[in-house]
């Protein structure tokens, strides 16, 4: 009889979990890199207006200084959103860890269970042995015995 382990719909359910749980991780680990995008290309857009300021008409300062006020504003809101999609990346990043030990808790309960599975086998395996050996012994005794009387039968015919 093959082993089945009691919980396996609770580990497969655990399991399933876990793969969620990494699909969540994934699309957070995506929102951050998308955060850092958006915070790469604000940088650029600084640095170019910066460039441009530099060569432009001297008419046109105020509104590149407007321009540039309203890019780092942008530049601290986009920080902002990056620190808070982080913290959601590490929660989410917690929560697959917590999974993933429970995943480990079940499947190290599953591999003992296999171990004590293994050893009960192996003892009705001996036990069958040792019976069978047990009745060997018995029909060999017998058959010695049986042997033995008529040795002794023998014996006496002889002698008489």
């Amino acid at each position: 009889m093959p082993f089945v382990y009691r919980l396996q719909k609770v580990l497969d359910f655990r399991i399933r979990e876990k793969e969620a749980q990494l699909i969540v991780v994934q699309k957070a680990q995506q929102d951050v890199f998308i955060a850092e995008e958006n915070i790469r290309k604000n940088q650029a857009e600084i640095q170019q207006t910066i460039q441009n300021k530099r060569t432009a008409d001297f008419r046109m300062m105020e509104y590149y200084d407007n321009y540039l006020h309203h890019l780092w504003d942008k530049a601290e809101a986009l920080e902002q959103e990056r620190r808070r999609v982080q913290a959601i990346l590490e929660q989410e990043q917690q929560e697959l860890v917590r999974r993933e030990q429970a995943v480990k808790v079940v499947e190290k309960h599953k591999e003992k269970q296999r171990e004590a599975y293994i050893e009960e086998q192996k003892a009705i395996e001996l036990k069958q042995f040792s019976e069978i050996g047990v009745q060997r012994f018995f029909i060999h005794a017998r058959e010695e015995a049986e042997e033995a009387e008529l040795m002794e039968k023998l014996r006496n015919l002889e002698n008489e």
